[in-house]
């Protein structure tokens, strides 16, 4: 497994993030899987989800140096059990990431950048945000403000939010990394998250916690 990343960060959270190089059964003979477990693996019929849904399972046991379970509420959020840790996931193409935090809640997103997100800005940008105008970095800006707003939605538990008219991202200048402010507004919050942003190659990463 490559192992890209995997740092304890200064806010008691773990980040960790890897390449995707081994094949299903590779990765499905470096862990112990309950039958329960065993059973969720065979209900994805994908084999791309398979091997992806395995290599969070693998890279949890990195980071911990354990044999952990992974389970799913009614929104499709993640948790483990016996919660001895909140955790955040996400996936694109052939990178995995994992944040994880024994005291807080987390959120973290992680997309590659393709050319597909100018003509879907409409909706998830409200018009309260500001996009940069030049064209070198729009496509980058949008990013953030898509991962950023795909961490709120999981650290807010995937309940009663619109992209578009319960999350706003504060107006920032986009660097290769970075801090950001993101607002949750809906019927029963109305919270302001300091969230974090980097660049990996092509591919963005944002995470927060509470």
């Amino acid at each position: 497994m490559a192992v890209i990343m995997n740092e304890h960060l200064v806010c008691g959270c773990q980040l960790a993030i890897w390449k995707i190089t081994e094949d299903y059964n590779t990765l499905l003979s470096r862990i112990t899987l309950t039958r329960a477990e065993l059973d969720m693996l065979e209900r994805i019929t994908h084999m791309p989800r398979k091997i992806e849904w395995l290599s969070v399972r693998v890279l949890l046991n990195e980071m911990t140096d354990k044999e952990l379970s992974i389970y799913y509420n009614e929104n499709r959020k993640p948790f483990i059990k016996g919660n001895s840790y909140y955790i955040s996931i996400s996936h694109s193409r052939d990178l995995t990431s994992i944040l994880l935090s024994r005291e807080r809640k987390v959120g973290i997103d992680l997309e590659y950048m393709s050319h597909r997100i100018g003509s879907i800005s409409n909706r998830f940008i409200n018009e309260s945000e500001v996009i940069t105008g030049d064209e070198e970095t729009r496509k980058y800006h949008l990013y953030i403000h898509w991962c950023a707003k795909e961490a709120l939605y999981k650290i807010c538990d995937k309940q009663d939010i619109n992209f578009r008219d319960n999350l706003t991202i504060e107006p920032f200048q986009p660097s290769e990394k970075g801090e950001l402010r993101g607002r949750v507004q809906n019927r029963t919050r109305n919270e302001i998250f300091l969230m974090n942003y980097f660049t990996l190659g092509n591919y963005v990463v944002v995470w927060t916690y509470k």
